[in-house]
């Protein structure tokens, strides 16, 4: 990726614990990631998310769940950020990752082609989701590696699954305490930071006419959620807990006072780096990473 496209979906990105901050760094946040999608990617980059080629969906009870495979080895997920959140994202992860292990990349519910379903937003919700999705691709436990919301999908599967994780890699997500931050998203406010590239997520949804009365619920479930030691202090797989330096949407002493809750956990904190750490630095992220993957 060249500067400028990682410099655009960070800004992006920004806005999923940060919608009062219209500025990132300084810089204003017009006309972010829509170039990221297929139509407007080189022709040799792969669509994650929507690559036809790899991708597969799983009734999970009560909605469609769409998630893509690549590689082999030892199964590891990928989950994206949340709202503004798709899998090409990962992308840099997905590249990297999918040399040594067998990568599943989940388009978690309510985000590109996978189903919002009927049920209240919730992160208990959308580790199910993953489990069912796991269970069909493999007999193994996981690896868990997760951005952002992603991150907290994945506290709540290490809490509630624990016989199915490996590991955990949580980047961006600290301790969450009520009220802490009022979401309010609104398609309006969405499309005035990038309209194209919310139309084409939109084109992507299978349940497009569901998504201002998703957005209403979501923002519900934000502004009631507390992730506290309840969740933390239960999960005993090794979690590496990561973040930006100047992580605004995760604050750094809400991610240490999560590192020190959780019972087997590892720190890494990326120099002056922001929300998506990886991609503003990714190779420092990765030789973080690389060696917790090993241990």
């Amino acid at each position: 990726m060249t500067k400028l496209k990682i410099f655009k979906i960070n800004a992006l990105l920004i806005v999923f614990f940060g919608l009062a901050t219209f500025n990132v760094l300084g810089q204003d946040l017009g006309h972010l990631r829509s170039f990221m999608q297929q139509g407007a990617l080189p022709a040799n980059q792969i669509p994650y998310g929507n690559n036809p080629k790899t991708g597969h969906y799983l009734n999970t009870g009560e909605a469609k769940i769409y998630y893509e495979i690549y590689g082999k080895g030892k199964p590891l997920v990928i989950l994206h950020g949340g709202i503004v959140g798709s899998t090409y994202e990962m992308a840099q992860f997905i590249d990297s990752l999918s040399k040594s292990f067998q990568v599943i990349a989940i388009s978690t519910r309510g985000h590109g082609k996978s189903e919002m379903g009927s049920e209240r937003p919730s992160y208990e919700r959308k580790a199910a989701d993953v489990k069912a999705i796991i269970q069909a691709v493999t007999k193994d436990s996981v690896t868990i590696l997760g951005f952002s919301d992603g991150a907290y999908t994945g506290y709540y599967f290490a809490k509630i699954y624990p016989e199915k994780i490996r590991k955990l890699i949580a980047i961006g997500a600290g301790e969450w305490k009520q009220g802490s931050r009022e979401f309010a998203f609104t398609r309006k406010m969405l499309f005035s930071l990038d309209s194209l590239y919310f139309k084409q997520q939109l084109a992507l949804m299978p349940e497009s006419r569901k998504y201002d009365e998703w957005l209403l619920k979501t923002n519900q479930y934000y502004n009631s959620l507390t992730v506290g030691k309840e969740v933390l202090s239960a999960i005993q797989c090794p979690v590496l807990v990561m973040a930006g330096q100047l992580d605004q949407n995760a604050p750094l002493h809400t991610v240490i006072a999560a590192y020190e809750m959780i019972p087997h956990a590892q720190l890494s904190i990326i120099p002056n780096a922001p929300h998506p750490a990886f991609l503003v630095n990714f190779p420092a992220v990765w030789t973080s990473l690389i060696p917790f993957l090993k241990q």
